[in-house]
């Protein structure tokens, strides 16, 4: 038995006369669904419609696709599945699912008709019903194609800026390798090839550029400046102090001028350019091929390796050797060596015995010795490439932190 004070909270049926409800009472149009109940499925036959009592629907769209999202809720007082009442044998636009225990009446279209029949105002106020029910299913909408809208105008600018980064990401790439190639070719494209010696020279940045460098100038038939440096950071800007310092040395550098004295110019002009703190380790010398004589001054630069005519390795002295850039008036590691037949000289950048393997272990110096000593007797570039091989070798997968410079000058 459907209880009056049920029917009488439903809208619809609000105004209907007492003998319509008592009417309602006699029909047998109560039902009872427990919750997570389907009470009907978008696709099926609209062939009834209910009218909820007591509790509380949900209605889905695309119920268990990846499109499904919530519509509404409905509760006492509400319909659904009304438009089968309009469309026959029509599909039903959405699921609904009971989200508590609902008690609600269910009309057939006979059911309905017969109503209708009796009552003829019924119809006035479904159609106010399911005309208030259209204006918020409207405004639902347009809210929903609003909020889409602005997603979608997210979106587009977010594809924009994505869009302009590859660009500028694509302008970047493009800057540097061509900034790669202007760096390879300041350095010396052909060594010089003195009596009596050979030299040997191999680069290898962290970067697409770097800081490390290296040249050779012939002064004349019997003197060559040598020059390994290495810049305080990577990247572009080590690539533009390193430029600028390898430039300064070069208009520097006379034979008849001391490698130390040369430094301390070098030095005077870059505190004057440097803005920005950065500073440089030089070893800059005079070889002088007739004397095989080598006469260089450090700055702050790691010793070289020297190699005996008998194979014996040794580091040369660390002598007080202060770094380009930061000091107004430095103090330079000066020394000389003696380079007979059959012995040789590398010089080098950090970036060799810091070199890391992927368990982070460094090649260190020992390493570097031990490479050395499975060299011996090849010709001075060789020399050079295959010490670089042995530590891309061992870096492995591990990413490479510093660039790597080497130098090599054989006594033939």
């Amino acid at each position: 038995m459907i209880s009056k004070n049920l029917l009488q909270r439903v809208p619809v049926f609000a105004k209907l006369p007492p003998d319509a409800i008592d009417y309602l009472e006699l029909k047998h149009l109560q039902t009872e669904f427990s919750p997570g109940t389907i009470i009907f499925r978008e696709g099926d036959t609209g062939d009834s419609f209910f009218v909820i009592l007591e509790g509380d629907v949900e209605i889905i769209k695309a119920m268990g696709t990846v499109d499904q999202r919530h519509l509404a809720f409905r509760g006492p007082g509400s319909f659904i599945g009304e438009m089968g009442l309009v469309i026959r044998d029509g599909r039903r636009t959405a699921s609904v699912i009971a989200s508590t225990p609902i008690i609600a009446l269910k009309f057939t279209h006979q059911d309905f008709d017969e109503l209708l029949k009796l009552w003829p105002n019924l119809a006035v106020e479904l159609l106010r019903e399911v005309s208030v029910r259209l204006r918020e299913t409207d405004n639902a909408t347009i809210r929903d194609l609003q909020k889409k809208n602005i997603e979608l105008a997210k979106a587009y600018h977010d594809l924009q800026q994505a869009q302009e980064q590859i660009i500028q990401k694509q302008i970047l790439e493009r800057e540097l390798l061509m900034a790669r190639k202007i760096q390879m070719s300041i350095l010396p494209k052909n060594l010089p090839r003195p009596d009596s010696f050979e030299f040997g020279a191999c680069i290898k940045p962290a970067r697409a550029v770097g800081g490390d460098f290296y040249d050779a100038i012939r002064f004349d038939r019997t003197n060559y400046g040598i020059v390994i440096g290495d810049i305080s950071d990577k990247g572009v800007p080590a690539a533009i102090f390193m430029a600028l310092t390898r430039s300064l040395l070069r208009a520097k550098a006379t034979p008849n001028t001391s490698p130390g004295e040369v430094l301390r110019r070098v030095n005077k002009l870059l505190l004057e350019m440097n803005s920005e703190g950065m500073f440089a380790s030089v070893i800059y010398g005079i070889l002088n091929t007739e004397k095989r004589k080598f006469i260089y001054a450090r700055a702050g630069h790691d010793s070289p390796l020297f190699i005996s005519p008998t194979g014996t390795e040794q580091f040369l002295p660390l002598g007080n050797g202060q770094l380009l850039g930061i000091f107004s008036q430095p103090e330079f590691d000066q020394q000389s060596i003696d380079l007979p037949e059959g012995s040789g000289l590398i010089l080098y950048t950090d970036g060799i015995q810091d070199a890391t393997n992927a368990s982070g272990q460094l090649f260190g110096s020992k390493r570097f010795l031990e490479s050395i000593e499975t060299l011996k007797g090849l010709k001075a570039q060789e020399t050079c490439e295959r010490l670089l091989l042995t530590i891309q070798d061992y870096q492995g997968d591990a990413p490479q932190a510093d660039d790597i410079t080497l130098f090599v000058i054989n006594a033939l």
